[in-house]
């Protein structure tokens, strides 16, 4: 046995995947926009972490028998230092845009405000929108855009609320007035409980065919904080009673393997909240599978 073949000290990672591979099928851009967010936090450290922490990962699956294989072009990071989310939507829209031309596209945010330039950069039109979320994301925006309205920015925008799925919405988490927002919009709600009864991966499954009906192309929004705040402490919006990761696990497969899903950004992931390692290694883990499941497509 050669050093080379040898996994005594070292063995292939996910992140060897990655890296200037101009013809690659699936591309990643880090969004690390933390201005305007509700709760001050760090989630301008998310991309620099969910890379930091990517050879962790081997590419096997002990689960399937099958290794990852997808080469991923990593796309840099959008300069978004110290910018607000409307400086910031023209150059996240135009670096998802410029991504487009592959099968898919992952955004690691950054705050919830990456969705909006980021649902943009695959064109509003004939594109439906799934939200993983505890929030709804409909306040006001009146007073500017923040991680609280993307999705009410949408709807000002011109989107049609019956092209947006919203899964995991919490309890004591949003207002009368979001859900009958949400209800006047056709907006199709899902709440955690739900989710608990059903089965998470099952309504994300019956939410992607309802849009696949309907669009051309679906843009998916995972904020983490959809996850119980007992498994995932590191964003400031998550609460007990969220959605275990391991249904998180298998829904995020469920996503990556839908062949209409052309982009999914990864939101409020908050380095400086971090128990341990959990924060990066709930997200890496996130990625694997997503990866898995898109090789099923």
């Amino acid at each position: 046995m050669t050093m080379e073949d040898s996994e005594a000290l070292g063995w292939r990672s996910v992140a060897d995947m990655i890296g200037d591979h101009p013809d690659a099928a699936v591309a990643l851009i880090g969004a690390p926009l933390g201005e305007r967010s509700l709760t001050p936090g760090r989630c301008d450290l998310g991309p620099r972490a969910f890379r930091a922490v990517l050879p962790r990962f081997s590419t096997y699956d002990v689960e399937t028998g099958r290794s990852l294989e997808t080469r991923v072009h990593d796309a840099g990071d959008v300069a978004l230092k110290a910018l607000a989310p409307e400086a910031a939507f023209q150059p996240l829209r135009d670096a998802v845009a410029a991504q487009s031309g592959r099968r898919l596209t992952v955004i690691i945010g950054g705050n919830n405000a990456v969705t909006r330039p980021g649902l943009h950069g695959l064109g509003l039109k004939g594109t439906g929108l799934l939200t993983l979320d505890a929030h709804f994301d409909l306040r006001d925006t009146d007073q500017g855009l923040t991680n609280g309205n993307p999705v009410q920015a949408l709807l000002d925008d011109g989107m049609d609320g019956a092209l947006i799925s919203q899964i995991g919405l919490a309890p004591f988490a949003n207002t009368k007035r979001a859900h009958d927002k949400a209800k006047a919009a056709g907006i199709s709600v899902r709440t955690a409980g739900e989710c608990h009864r059903t089965g998470f991966a099952e309504v994300v499954f019956q939410e992607l065919e309802r849009l696949s009906a309907r669009v051309d192309r679906i843009y998916v929004d995972v904020d983490i904080d959809v996850i119980d705040r007992s498994q995932w402490p590191a964003s400031p919006g998550a609460r007990p009673g969220g959605v275990g990761v391991h249904a998180f696990f298998e829904a995020t497969r469920v996503i990556g393997a839908c062949p209409k899903v052309r982009a999914v950004d990864l939101t409020e992931y908050d380095p400086s909240l971090e128990v341990g390692d959990l924060g990066s290694l709930t997200a890496g883990r996130w990625f694997c599978e997503l990866l898995a499941g898109f090789e099923t497509r």
